[in-house]
C-alpha cells in the first residue's frame, strides 16, 4: 500500500508545480525579468527589463502597433502598483521591429520581432523603500506568439525580478519623474 501512495505523490508533485507556474507559450524558450542596476538606493532610477527569447521560426509583437487596424496584435504588460519600485514613464518596445503589410486585413504596417525581444520601463526605487532584498512582480504579462502559419492562444505570465535596495539616505528623485513618484506615494 505504501509504495502506491509514494508513487501517487511523486506523480502528483510535478503537476502541482506546473499548476503554480504556467507553461511558456509554444515557440518561447525563456521569459526573464531583471532590474538594472541590480542594487540601487532609494530615489534612484533603475530600468526594468522583460526579455522574451523566441525559438527560430517564431515571432511576437510590440506593446503598441503603428497601424490602428493592427492594435489587437500586441503584447500587454500590467505593471504593479507602487511598492519598493514606482514605475514611471511609458513601457518601451524594442527598437527596430520588422514590419510587413497584411492587405487582406487592411493593415499597412504590422510590427513584429524574432529572436531575443526586450521590453523596458523606467522605475524609481521608492524613497521609503527599506534596505535589503526586494522583488517586482508583473501581475499580468499577456504574450502572443505566432509562427509563419498561425498564431497560438496568448498566455498570461507573471515574471518577477529581484533587486537589492541599498542602505543609506535616499537620493534625489530625477526631476522628470518627481510628479509621478509624489503622486504614487500619496496614493499609497
Amino acid at each position: 500500500m505504501l509504495p502506491r501512495i509514494l508513487t501517487a505523490l511523486l506523480l502528483l508533485t510535478p503537476m502541482a508545480y506546473a499548476a503554480d507556474k504556467p507553461a511558456l507559450p509554444k515557440g518561447v524558450e525563456k521569459v526573464e525579468a531583471s532590474i538594472e542596476p541590480a542594487e540601487a538606493k532609494p530615489g534612484q532610477v533603475v530600468t526594468f527589463k522583460l526579455t522574451v527569447t523566441l525559438a527560430k521560426g517564431f515571432h511576437t509583437y510590440p506593446l503598441v502597433q503603428p497601424d490602428k487596424l493592427a492594435e489587437g496584435m500586441v503584447n500587454k504588460i500590467d505593471f504593479p502598483e507602487a511598492g519598493s519600485l514606482i514605475f514611471v514613464g511609458e513601457a518601451l518596445d524594442p527598437p527596430q521591429p520588422e514590419s510587413k503589410s497584411e492587405p487582406l486585413l487592411g493593415i499597412k504596417a504590422l510590427n513584429y520581432y524574432h529572436g531575443k525581444v526586450v521590453y523596458e520601463r523606467k522605475a524609481v526605487v521608492s524613497p521609503k523603500a527599506q534596505a535589503g532584498a526586494a522583488t517586482a512582480t508583473i501581475p499580468k504579462f499577456i504574450l502572443s506568439v505566432c509562427d509563419k502559419d498561425s498564431c497560438f492562444p496568448p498566455k498570461t505570465l507573471t515574471p518577477e525580478a529581484s533587486f537589492k535596495v541599498l542602505d543609506g539616505p535616499s537620493v534625489a528623485v530625477d526631476k522628470k519623474y518627481t510628479a509621478e513618484v509624489e503622486k504614487a506615494m500619496k496614493d499609497k
